[in-house]
C-alpha cells in the first residue's frame, strides 16, 4: 500500500504545469489571430480585400503546430532546465532559417 502511495505522489509531481518558451509562442500566435480577426489586415501590394481572416487562420495553424511541438519536447525532456535550453535553441534555429530565407 505504501508503494502505491509513493507512486501516486510521483505521478502528481510529474503532472505539474511547467512554463516554457513555446508556451509563450503559442499564446502570441493565438492572441495575434484574435487581434487579426477583429481588426483585419492589409497586405502591401495586393488588391484590397479581407485578408484578416486568412492571416488569422494561418496564425491559428502556427499556434496549433507550436503547441504540438511543445508536447513532443516535454515528453523527451523531463527536466525543466533542459526543456528551456532545447526550446530556446529551436526558436533560435527557426529564426535564423527564417532570416536566411527572407
Amino acid at each position: 500500500m505504501a508503494e502505491q502511495n509513493d507512486q501516486a505522489g510521483n505521478v502528481n509531481q510529474q503532472r505539474k504545469f511547467r512554463i516554457s518558451p513555446l508556451n509563450f509562442a503559442t499564446a502570441f500566435f493565438f492572441i495575434a489571430a484574435g487581434y487579426l480577426f477583429f481588426t483585419g489586415a492589409k497586405i502591401t501590394g495586393m488588391p484590397s480585400g479581407n485578408w484578416g481572416t486568412t492571416v488569422a487562420w494561418i496564425f491559428i495553424l502556427f499556434g496549433v503546430v507550436v503547441s504540438f511541438l511543445d508536447l513532443i519536447f516535454r515528453n523527451f525532456f523531463t527536466i525543466t532546465k533542459n526543456l528551456w535550453i532545447v526550446e530556446l535553441s529551436f526558436i533560435t534555429l527557426v529564426l535564423i532559417i527564417f532570416f536566411l530565407v527572407k
